[in-house]
């Protein structure tokens, strides 16, 4: 089974989000991480993580996603 499904709806996904064991959650994320190029933890060079504001937080997610789809 695809863990990205591209026709399922938010509520469809968070409700197939939701029965996932932590582990396999976490399973799911690194492997996303992994197709972008991404190594857990890295973060932003010279940011610590908790000085995010949340603007600045959605800013970077919607950034991201731009580059995602542009592959």
């Amino acid at each position: 089974m695809d863990p990205m499904r591209k026709n399922e709806s938010p509520e469809e996904r968070k409700k197939r989000l939701k029965r996932l064991s932590s582990d396999e959650r976490k399973r799911l994320i690194r492997e996303k991480l992994k197709k972008q190029g991404l190594k857990e933890g890295s973060g932003v060079k010279g940011k610590i993580q908790s000085s995010y504001d949340k603007k600045e937080i959605i800013d970077l997610i919607l950034l991201t996603k731009c580059f995602h789809n542009n592959e």
